[in-house]
C-alpha cells in the first residue's frame, strides 16, 4: 500500500499482481470444481502454475501494468490491465490447442482460463481502487476537505469529479451534481445523487455545506450561467469553472485547468457569431494594415483577421515590445507567415507615406489612438495630435493612395462628449465621414465608423485595475456609487468591428448594442465576491470621485441623433449630424495648428466650436462654456 508522499516501488506492484494471479488462478480450480479438486488436477498444479506465472509476469512486462501511480490509478491503467490479463488469455487457449492437437489433452481447463481471466481482472483493478480510496481518505481529512457541486451532469460532470478524485492534492469532495435536465433528475452519477429543480439547487446552496460550484456545462447560455453565478455568489458559493475542451492538455483535464469563474460570466452576453463568408470575400488575400496593432482592440482585430488569410497583414504600432510580443504570436501560436511589423507613429505623415508607398495597403483598421480620459484631460494637446492629427494623415494617405475601406474604431464617449478624449475622437469621426461624402460617390475609399462602450480587460480598464488591486489587499477603488458603463469583451467588440468592416458602404457609423449599462460598484463587489474574499472583512471599497472629464452615465447616441438596423441584431447604423468637408477641413487645420502653441485653452476652445454640444463636466474647461 502507498503511503501519503511515497510512490510504492514498482517492484512491489509487479509482485503484488503475480500474488493476485496466483490467487486468481487456485481460486478459479476452487470454483471450477466446488471446492473439491480432484488429484490429477492438483498434480497439474506442478506445471500449470509456473506456466501461468511465466505467462503473466510476461505480459505484465510488456504492457507495463506497473508502471502507473497506484493512487492516481484511472481509465487507462484499467485499460492496461484488461488489455495483459486478456493477451495471457489468449496465450492459455493457443497452449490448449496446440497441446491438445498432439496430446489430445489440454494444459488448463477452458473453464479455468475463463474463470481465471475475471477474477484477475477483477481483483488486479479492486486491488488499485481500493488503495487509491484508502489514500485518499488518509491525505484528505475531513477537517481539511472542501464540499463540491457540480453543475451538469453530462460527460463534463463526470469528467470534473474524476479529475478531482484523481487530484488528492485537490483536496475537494464532490457532494452534489445538478443539472437541468429532467431526466436526469433523482439519479446517481457515480453514486452522487442528481439535482434538478431551482428549488432543489436553492436548498443545497443555503445548507452552507458546499463552498465550491463547479460548472461543467458546454451549452448553456450567458444568461443562464449569469443566474447560476449570482444565486452562488448570494450564498457566498465560490464558482470555477472549466475550460473548452480544446485547452484541455493532451485532450485530458487537469485540475489546474479548473479556474475561477471571471467577471465577463457575468455580463449576460451571447457570443458574437459571424457572418464569415461576408468577411472572407472582403478580407481575404488584401493587403490589411492594422494601426494600434500592439494595443488590446488591435491586436485582437488582427488576430481574428489571420483566419480570412489576407495576402499581408500589417502590423503598425510604435510600442516596440507589445508589438514584437504580438508579432511571436501571429507567427508562433497562429502559425502566419505573411505579415509586416513596422514600428511607426500615425502623427507622422512622412513615415506612414513611407509605409503606403512600400507595402499599400489595401484595408486600413484604424484603432491606434490615446484613450485615458483623465490623462487627456491634462494633455490635451497630445489628445489633438493623436486622435485627430493622426487619423487626418492616415486617411488622407488612403485617399491617396486608393484604400478599400477605412475602418475607424471609435467610443461612446465621442456622444454628446464631456472630456478632451471623447471630442476629439468625435471630431475624427466628423473629418472622414465628410471625407467620405467626396471620396465614396466617386468610387474612392469607402470610410466606415464603428463606436462602441467600455471593452473589459482591455490596456487601463477598470476590470485589470480593480484585479491588481484586490490581488494585493485593496482598497478597491470607485469613483462614484452610481457611476455605470457599457461593457463588452474583447473579442465580441473586435468581431462587430470585422462585421460593421464587411457590411460598410461608406460614410455609416456603426453603434453596437452594448446590452445593459453596469453599476461600477457592482462589477466591483462581484469581483471581490469571485475571488473568494469577503467584502468588509478581507477587503474594502474606497469612492474617490469622478475624475476630470468623467461622467456618470455613457451614451452611444446623441440626442438628436436615431438609428437603423442591419442584417445583425447586435448592429445599428446612426444617423448623425452630416458636415461640409471644406468648412470642417479648414475647421481643424486651424485645431491642429494650434498644436504648436501648446496652449491648452485655446485646443480646447477650438474644439467646442468645432463640436457644440461638448460641455466638459468635471473639469477645468468648464469655465470654456460659461
Amino acid at each position: 500500500m502507498e503511503l501519503p508522499g511515497k510512490h510504492t516501488p514498482r517492484w512491489i506492484i509487479f509482485g503484488i499482481d503475480l500474488a493476485i494471479c496466483l490467487c486468481s488462478v487456485l481460486l478459479a480450480y476452487l470454483l471450477r470444481f466446488n471446492f473439491a479438486i480432484p488429484q490429477n488436477e492438483i498434480q497439474s498444479f506442478y506445471y500449470v502454475f509456473p506456466f501461468v506465472l511465466f505467462v503473466r509476469a510476461s505480459s505484465f512486462l510488456i504492457w507495463r501494468t506497473y508502471a502507473g501511480i497506484i493512487r492516481y490509478t484511472g481509465t487507462r491503467d484499467a485499460q492496461r490491465i484488461f488489455v495483459a490479463v486478456i493477451s495471457g488469455s489468449v496465450i492459455f487457449v493457443t497452449a490448449n490447442i496446440i497441446s491438445y492437437s498432439i496430446t489430445q489433452k489440454n494444459v488448463i481447463p477452458y473453464s479455468i482460463v475463463i474463470i481465471d481471466f475475471i477474477t484477475t481482472v477483477f481483483a488486479m483493478s479492486a486491488m488499485r481502487v481500493m488503495v487509491k480510496t484508502l489514500y485518499l481518505e488518509l491525505s484528505n481529512t475531513i477537517r481539511d476537505r472542501k464540499n463540491v457541486i457540480i453543475y451538469g451532469a453530462g460527460d463534463f460532470g463526470a469528467i470534473a469529479k474524476r479529475t478531482l478524485d484523481r487530484d488528492a492534492g485537490a483536496r475537494y469532495r464532490v457532494v452534489a451534481f445538478v443539472d437541468d435536465d429532467s431526466n436526469k433528475h433523482g439519479k446517481l452519477l457515480e453514486g452522487i445523487k442528481i439535482y434538478g429543480s431551482e428549488k432543489e439547487f436553492k436548498e443545497l446552496l443555503a445548507k452552507g455545506e458546499a463552498s465550491h460550484l463547479i460548472l461543467a456545462i458546454s451549452n448553456v447560455s450567458a444568461h443562464r450561467k449569469k443566474e447560476i453565478i449570482e444565486l452562488c455568489l448570494a450564498y457566498n458559493v465560490k464558482v470555477l469553472d472549466i475550460p473548452p475542451v480544446s485547452r484541455w492538455i493532451n485532450g485530458e483535464l487537469s485540475f489546474r485547468q479548473i479556474r475561477r469563474t471571471k467577471i465577463e460570466d457575468l455580463l449576460d452576453r451571447d457570443e458574437i457569431q459571424l457572418d464569415e463568408n461576408s468577411i472572407r470575400h472582403d478580407f481575404s488575400g488584401r493587403r490589411i494594415l492594422v494601426t494600434g496593432a500592439a494595443g488590446s482592440i488591435g491586436s485582437e482585430i488582427a488576430k481574428l483577421l489571420v483566419p480570412f488569410s489576407p495576402s499581408l497583414l500589417i502590423l503598425l504600432d510604435n510600442a516596440e515590445t507589445p508589438l514584437y510580443e504580438l508579432e511571436l504570436e501571429v507567427k508562433e501560436k497562429l502559425g502566419f507567415k505573411n505579415y509586416e511589423a513596422v514600428v511607426g507613429d500615425v502623427r507622422s505623415r512622412d513615415r506612414m507615406k513611407r509605409l503606403f508607398d512600400a507595402l499599400n495597403p489595401q484595408i486600413v483598421f484604424h484603432a491606434a489612438a490615446y484613450k485615458h480620459v483623465p490623462m487627456m484631460e491634462q494633455n490635451p494637446s497630445e489628445a489633438v495630435n493623436t486622435n485627430v492629427t493622426g487619423t487626418r494623415v492616415l486617411a488622407d494617405l488612403s485617399v491617396q493612395y486608393g484604400v478599400e475601406k477605412f475602418v475607424f474604431v471609435s467610443t461612446d464617449k465621442a456622444v454628446n462628449p464631456t472630456n478632451v478624449m471623447g471630442a476629439t475622437k468625435r471630431i475624427a469621426e466628423i473629418y472622414i465621414q465628410s471625407l467620405n461624402k467626396i471620396t465614396s460617390p466617386k468610387g474612392g475609399t469607402k470610410f466606415i465608423t464603428t463606436r462602441f462602450g467600455n471593452v473589459l480587460e482591455s490596456n487601463g480598464s477598470a476590470i485589470p485595475r480593480f484585479r491588481k488591486q484586490i490581488e494585493e489587499g485593496g482598497p478597491v477603488t470607485v469613483t462614484h456609487r452610481d457611476i455605470t458603463r457599457f461593457f463588452m469583451t474583447i473579442p465580441e467588440a473586435c468581431r462587430l468591428v470585422l462585421e460593421a468592416g464587411a457590411m460598410g458602404k461608406g460614410g455609416e457609423i456603426f453603434i453596437f448594442d452594448m446590452g445593459h449599462s453596469v453599476k461600477i460598484d457592482d462589477l466591483a463587489k462581484k469581483m471581490v465576491q469571485l475571488s473568494g474574499l469577503t467584502l468588509g472583512k478581507d477587503i474594502q471599497i474606497e469612492y474617490t470621485g469622478l475624475r476630470p472629464g468623467e461622467k456618470l452615465y455613457e451614451e452611444l447616441l446623441n440626442d438628436q441623433e436615431n438609428t437603423m438596423p442591419t442584417h445583425h441584431p447586435k448592429i445599428m447604423i446612426a444617423k448623425v449630424k452630416e458636415y461640409d468637408f471644406n468648412v470642417i477641413e479648414k475647421e481643424i487645420a486651424e485645431l491642429i495648428m494650434l498644436f504648436d502653441s501648446q496652449n491648452n485653452e485655446m485646443l480646447v476652445k477650438k474644439m467646442k466650436q468645432i463640436v457644440p454640444e461638448f460641455i466638459s463636466r468635471n473639469s477645468i474647461y468648464e469655465e470654456l462654456d460659461k
